[in-house]
């Protein structure tokens, strides 16, 4: 995930709004780009924030415990995506 944020960091800098050096569509191309990659970006921090609060739970031993009620996370919700918090009745909430 961090290699990708390095990939894509040119994508998400400024885009230059001088209309004598790019026509408008692709000004709104390069805008569009731009907010798609800033979007993944923060997706991707959102992920390895999720990781590392699982990695704690692991290493505290509540890994496995639903955050809100503190009852067990069925085993096949962790297994589809093992940094989930919540068991399913909490996260429908």
């Amino acid at each position: 995930m961090l290699g990708l944020a390095e990939a894509t960091e040119e994508d998400r800098k400024p885009v230059e709004l001088d209309q004598s050096q790019i026509g408008r569509l692709s000004r709104l191309d390069s805008i569009q780009v731009q907010e798609m990659s800033l979007e993944q970006e923060r997706r991707r921090e959102t992920e390895i924030t999720r990781i590392d609060a699982a990695l704690k739970r692991i290493d505290g031993g509540d890994y496995g415990l639903c955050v809100s009620c503190g009852d067990d996370i069925a085993p096949e919700r962790l297994e589809n995506n093992p940094a989930v918090p919540t068991c399913i009745d909490c996260a429908r909430k």
